[in-house]
Parts: C-alpha cells; sequence; structure tokens
C-alpha cells in the first residue's frame, strides 16, 4: 500500500481507495456519460478492459476494481450493454452480474436473478481459474439468504481460487451474524477460524475486527441505557485483544499491500477512537490521510463529518 505524505489533506469518501489507475477511470467514466455521444459505449468498453485487463492475474486487485466499477455502474446500462456485445468477456460478463447485484441491494429486490448466475456460470466456464464470478455468486445467495449448504459450497470455490479473497471473507462473516442467517455462536466460530489460518497482512486480516465493529454498533443502534455503555464493548477480552493486534502492526508503511488497505485502516482508527485509545489513533488517521471509507463511519452519520470528528478528537494533524 502507498502511504501518501504527511501533509492533512481534506477528508472525502474514496471508492478507489489509493488506486490510482481506478480512481482515474472512475473520473473518466463519469465525463464519458456526461458528454452522451454517439461512441460513448465503445469508449466505455475499451477503457473498462484495458484496467481490468491488467489486473488479471493480481485476483485481490480484480476483485477490488471490479466491486468499485459495479457500484459506481450500479444504474448505468453500461455493464449490461458490454456483455451483451462480447458475451464471451469475462470482465464484461461479471461487471454486468456485479452491477446487478449492487443494483438489487439498494432497490431491496433482484431484477434477473438468473440472469445473474448465468453471467457467472458462464464467465466461470471461461475463466475457471477467477474468483470474481463466485464471489458474486456468493453475494447474490446471502442477498436471496439461500441455505448455508449452497452458501458453503460458493464460499468454498471461492477460497480454492483465491484463499484470502477479502470480499468473500467480509461477505460470509455478514452472512453468518444473526441479522441474516446464523447466530453469535456461528460468528465467534467463522472468526477463530480465519484467525487461526490466515497470515496477518492478508487482505482478510480485518474479518476478525470488523466483527467486533459489527458487534459494537449493533448495541450502538439499540439506543437506550445500552448504546451509553457501548464503549465498555471494547474492555472485554476479544474485542481488546483483536483491536490490540490490529493497532500494534497495520499502520506501520509497508505492512500492508492488498487493495482495500485503506478501509482496514479506516476501520481500526473507527474502532481505538470508540475504544477511547484516541494517542493510538492519531498515527492511524494520519495513514488515511483523508481518504475515507464509507463504513464503518455512516452508521453515525454522514461519513466524512464523522471521519472528520474523530480525527479532531485523535489530535491528528493538530
Amino acid at each position: 500500500m502507498a502511504f501518501l505524505s504527511s501533509r492533512r489533506r481534506r477528508a472525502r469518501v474514496v471508492l478507489e481507495f489509493d488506486d490510482a489507475a481506478l480512481g482515474r477511470l472512475l473520473k473518466s467514466l463519469q465525463a464519458t456519460a456526461s458528454t452522451g455521444t454517439i461512441g460513448t459505449m465503445d469508449l466505455f468498453m475499451a477503457q473498462v478492459s484495458r484496467l481490468l485487463d491488467q489486473s488479471r492475474v493480481d485476483w485481490d486487485r480484480r476483485t477490488h476494481q471490479l466491486s468499485v466499477l459495479a457500484y459506481h455502474l450500479s444504474e448505468s446500462h453500461g455493464p449490461r450493454a458490454w456483455a451483451a456485445r462480447e458475451p464471451r468477456n469475462t470482465s464484461a460478463l461479471v461487471l454486468s452480474a456485479w452491477a446487478q447485484l449492487e443494483r438489487g441491494r439498494s432497490r431491496g429486490s433482484l431484477e434477473d436473478a438468473a440472469g445473474i448466475v448465468d453471467s457467472c456460470r458462464r464467465a466461470a466456464e471461461l475463466a475457471p481459474e477467477d474468483p470474481t464470478p463466485w464471489v458474486v455468486l456468493l453475494g447474490l445467495s446471502r442477498l436471496e439468504r439461500r441455505g448455508q449448504p449452497e452458501v458453503f459450497s460458493l464460499w468454498n470455490e471461492v477460497l480454492t481460487r483465491d484463499r484470502w479473497n477479502r470480499e468473500a471473507h467480509l461477505s460470509m462473516l455478514r452472512y453468518l451474524g444473526r441479522e441474516e442467517m446464523g447466530s453469535r455462536i456461528q460468528v465467534l466460530d467463522f472468526v477463530e477460524a480465519v484467525r487461526a489460518r490466515t497470515p496477518a497482512n492478508a487482505p482478510c486480516a480485518a474479518t476478525e475486527l470488523t466483527a467486533q465493529v459489527l458487534q459494537y454498533q449493533s448495541v450502538l443502534t439499540r439506543g437506550g441505557v445500552e448504546a451509553l455503555l457501548a464503549r465498555h464493548h471494547w474492555s472485554h477480552a476479544s474485542a481488546a485483544q483483536a483491536l490490540d493486534r490490529a493497532a500494534h502492526i497495520w499502520a506501520r508503511p509497508g505492512f500492508f499491500h492488498h487493495a482495500a488497505a485503506l478501509a482496514d485502516l479506516n476501520l481500526l482508527a473507527y474502532a481505538l477512537v470508540a475504544a477511547e485509545r484516541r494517542g493510538e489513533a492519531r498515527p492511524v488517521f494520519e495513514a488515511i490521510n483523508g481518504m475515507v471509507a464509507a463504513w464503518p463511519w455512516s452508521v453515525g452519520g454522514d461519513p466524512v463529518s464523522e471521519f472528520e470528528k474523530a480525527r479532531i478528537r485523535s489530535g491528528a494533524g493538530v
């Protein structure tokens, strides 16, 4: 991961994090969409294809880029049109399926679940080594509240191709929560199994701390006395130990290399401030340098405002 200069930067939500090529593409797609010229579709396909071709051997980077593009283009006709014009292009098929999945998430229902499955199955046949079709199928099964045997089967397909896939780990974590199709015990078992086998700097290293933040936020959202005492969550042994492990090493320059490392640092900064460990949060905020991940900050309100309030409380950049 590339750390930026120590000069304080104005906070803003950044989808691409430190992927400069992806950031340039997002700006270009925005400009292209606003022109409405006849060659817009050809330009769209060329730009997106060029970026995804470059990350084809880096599954972590490819998963990140596809997830961001799918979210950014979820209301665009571009991904589906590209897949229709190039039905044997794996990137086009996966992006189209993922964009439809994101649209379904935002609207609360899917327009064409069978079409998403078909696109992913064709992509998997064309590129058997690529984990991203299986990541999308895992997300689809989670949205549709499918049974655990089917979901674990898809999870294993991802891990066979990309053992430390961050998107799949976080998707399974939420699926196994009691808000979806699991229980607190299943979350604990999953987190323990992941922590036991995962390198400290793997792309999915934040699974354990994510589970702790989700539990903390579930208490906050209940309101009343429980919310007032939510900070005590971080004094429990499991939460404190998870936070200790992350705080000691994550913000070190060069420790993380995965595409969503800045999202994990946002998570760490949030947890440290919530635990009132503000001095430890300061170098993490400095490493983030204003590049805000919408979650977990969005739970408290506007993510940029919440980030800035927490950064000020930590004393970073003042």
